[in-house]
């Protein structure tokens, strides 16, 4: 347990919206300074879950698809959410299949995320997937998928040249870059 005080104070808080993924609260509170102030916080329905897939032999699996929310199109990981209730590496392993095919006998949890904490609770978890078969994909229908295999290495590079902007994709490529001494 943290033995720092939680220098915040909430007055009142109000739910504002809220939908299948998330929900967004508006809290009245005191802030560090003593001023009184608001503050929003989403939370979100789900885990977030990524997953690295590496084969014998150094490759690994990207996806890519349109993001709305950015309106550009996005090269990740593959990635999707868990619910809160729901073991994570479960989530994993039917995302995994879900968006590439690909069914793993070694599953590693390499990184736990929080995304961005500034506005949000959303935790995150990156697996590396290893021990690699081929099935066939299940795409959900709200997606369109490409999937590339590629050398791990160009992944790498892809974060480092900003070919890859997501950050959950982001923090668990440059972990396991790492973790492999790239």
């Amino acid at each position: 347990m943290s033995e720092i005080k939680n220098p915040w104070r909430t007055l009142a808080s109000k739910q504002i919206y809220e939908n299948d993924w998330i929900k967004l609260v508006e809290f009245q509170v005191i802030n560090p300074n003593g001023n009184k102030g608001i503050y929003g916080k989403v939370s979100f329905k789900n885990k977030a879950i990524g997953i690295i897939p590496l084969d014998e032999n150094g490759y690994t699996w990207l996806v890519g698809q349109y993001r709305y929310t950015l309106d550009e199109y996005s090269w990740e990981i593959p990635m999707g959410g868990g619910p809160l209730s729901i073991d994570p590496l479960v989530s994993a392993k039917r995302e995994l299949l879900e968006e590439t095919g690909l069914i793993a006998n070694k599953w590693s949890r390499i990184l736990r995320i929080h995304t961005s904490n500034s506005v949000t609770d959303e935790e995150g978890f990156v697996y590396l997937a290893e021990d690699l078969l081929q099935s066939t994909p299940e795409f959900d229908d709200t997606e369109k998928i490409a999937i590339k295999k590629i050398p791990f290495k160009k992944a790498y590079d892809m974060v480092l040249d900003n070919k890859i902007t997501d950050s959950i994709s982001i923090a668990g490529i440059l972990k396991l870059g790492k973790m492999l001494d790239l």
